[in-house]
């Protein structure tokens, strides 16, 4: 019976090892922009209702238009989209969190035409402006932020108003797991119950109540 107590707490802590793993999923919806079909060599324009996960103003997509490969899948978006409105561009996804959980988040981007493309980020009390733009190269943005509430809203605005300039690609958001597997009590759990039933299988007694 204590074999067993020792064999089903590991199991129970195994379990929650795989829960903490699964923490790593992916929140955001098509961070890639890859969900509307663009030739390869193409591009094209689409209002934010008509990108799954995204909402705000217009979308452009690329895929390896230019000559452009995008950091992730094939297809990457432009933030400053055709047609011109007279004003900057914004888009937005609005997402489940956990009050006071820690989440991660990263994304690539890169300027398309000069390097003087700049544009703003936000998700809860996290504020970023990207300036550091370079053409032909992607560069990766990594930040992590405390959720405030039950839904939180990451956001990326343009600073120039034109239509020509900063690509955004593999937008990422995991929720930071519990370190559970760095407590020295849970992995001398582990290791006990691991040497135990490891040596129940050697004697040849079978795990039953």
């Amino acid at each position: 019976m204590l074999i067993k107590s020792i064999y089903t707490r590991g199991l129970g802590i195994f379990t929650g090892l795989l829960l903490a793993m699964t923490a790593q999923a992916n929140l955001i919806v098509n961070g890639g922009f890859e969900d509307n079909n663009v030739a390869a060599g193409n591009w094209g324009y689409f209002s934010s209702a008509n990108v799954n996960g995204w909402d705000g103003d217009n979308i452009e997509i690329w895929d390896s238009y230019g000559g452009v490969v995008a950091p992730e899948g094939t297809q990457h978006a432009e933030l400053n989209a055709h047609p011109f409105d007279g004003g900057v561009f914004s888009i937005y996804q609005s997402f489940a969190t956990v009050l006071g959980q820690t989440y991660d988040v990263s994304f690539f981007y890169s300027a398309r035409d000069s390097v003087n493309e700049q544009f703003s980020f936000s998700v809860a009390g996290l504020n970023a402006t990207l300036t550091d733009h370079v053409k032909n190269k992607w560069e990766k943005y990594t930040g992590s932020f405390v959720a405030s509430s039950n839904l939180s809203t990451i956001t990326f605005t343009t600073y120039d108003a034109g239509t020509l300039g900063n690509f955004l690609d593999d937008v990422v958001v995991t929720a930071r797991a519990t370190v559970v597997e760095s407590n020295p009590l849970v992995m001398l759990l582990i290791g006990l119950g691991g040497l135990l039933l490891a040596r129940k299988k050697h004697a040849g007694i079978n795990i039953r109540a």
